[in-house]
């Protein structure tokens, strides 16, 4: 085994035992782009997640359409990150862009239809596989891998979404593979909690690792995930509803923070941009360095309440590691 495959096993088996430290829960800051993600290791984080929309949004394309565009964006990104950061990140590929549109009627009958169907699942489980390997190689320590159909079309088959499932464990074992169920995303009326369970059985026998509901805000219903569920539960943190220690008390082992960042980030920079527009007073106190050394802040990080400076971002994104992740 070469030292960057060996180094990459290290930094799987970290991650893995983040889901499980004794100190409470891994909260997961997601990043869009390389500078994101390495100002979020560079503060401290364990470990440091992608997020989907950030990361298509800032291509141009719509998140949850398992466009190629974006898996060519989130792939590249992952290669960026490899051996950038002090700690291990995981990627967000949506459903695992494993669909090639193959499932038109090839006629026959209701045989010829059920041997294409599973033709495509296997083509499907396939691709998937075969990007969390290349995720792998290029330093990822885990991935997200979720159930909603393209466009939000409603929900995968359990049994076709195991069958993905078990393709990457297949593929690559110590790949942390966080299952996302989509039963609560998005929809007005989610189903009963029990179709969310049945499904997590399915996904953990597959191979799954941890298990994502985003979606899931009410406490009695983290606290039924939690117990039902026999792997690390990881649930999206709902601004005004969750804190870390609440979710940490109800059990909860990875907190995300989802498209969160990038969200506000994006407002941040329309705020600012309203100000100077507006001419209002004091604007520029919150964009100017406030006192960054040219080598970056005394505590070598972004100061709190402040944007980074010039020379911070600069700093953050010199020359490449030489060591890989954790080394």
């Amino acid at each position: 085994m070469s030292r960057t495959n060996t180094a990459n096993s290290a930094t799987r088996r970290a991650f893995h035992a983040l889901h499980r430290a004794p100190d409470g829960p891994l909260l997961l800051p997601n990043a869009w782009d390389v500078a994101s993600a390495v100002a979020l290791a560079d503060a401290g984080y364990a470990a440091v997640g992608t997020t989907s929309l950030g990361v298509a949004a800032s291509q141009g394309y719509p998140d949850g359409r398992g466009l190629a565009g974006v898996r060519e964006a989130t792939l590249a990104l992952a290669r960026r990150l490899g051996g950038r950061l002090p700690c291990p990140y995981t990627v967000d590929i949506e459903g695992g862009y494993g669909d090639d549109g193959g499932h038109g009627d090839e006629g026959g009958g209701d045989h010829a239809a059920g041997r294409a169907t599973g033709r495509a699942t296997d083509r499907a489980a396939e691709r998937v596989a075969a990007l969390a390997a290349e995720l792998a190689s290029a330093g990822a320590a885990g991935i997200n891998l979720e159930d909603g159909l393209p466009g939000g079309g409603g929900l995968q088959p359990p049994s076709h979404q195991a069958e993905l499932i078990a393709a990457v464990k297949e593929r690559v074992p110590d790949l942390f593979l966080n299952a996302r169920i989509d039963t609560h995303w998005l929809v007005d009326t989610p189903p009963p909690l029990s179709a969310t369970l049945a499904r997590a059985e399915v996904y953990l026998e597959a191979g799954a690792d941890g298990v994502f509901v985003p979606g899931v805000v009410a406490d009695e219903e983290i606290a039924a995930l939690v117990a039902a569920v026999p792997a690390p539960v990881n649930i999206l943190f709902a601004p005004g509803r969750h804190t870390v220690g609440r979710l940490a008390e109800l059990g909860v082992r990875r907190i995300s923070t989802g498209s969160l960042l990038f969200r506000t980030a994006l407002g941040a920079a329309l705020a600012v941009a309203e100000s100077v527009r507006m001419g209002e007073d004091g604007v520029g106190e919150s964009v100017t360095e406030r006192g960054i050394p040219a080598g970056g802040s005394p505590a070598g990080g972004i100061p709190a309440g402040g944007a980074p400076g010039y020379a911070e971002v600069q700093r953050l994104m010199g020359p490449l590691r030489k060591k890989g992740p954790l080394g």
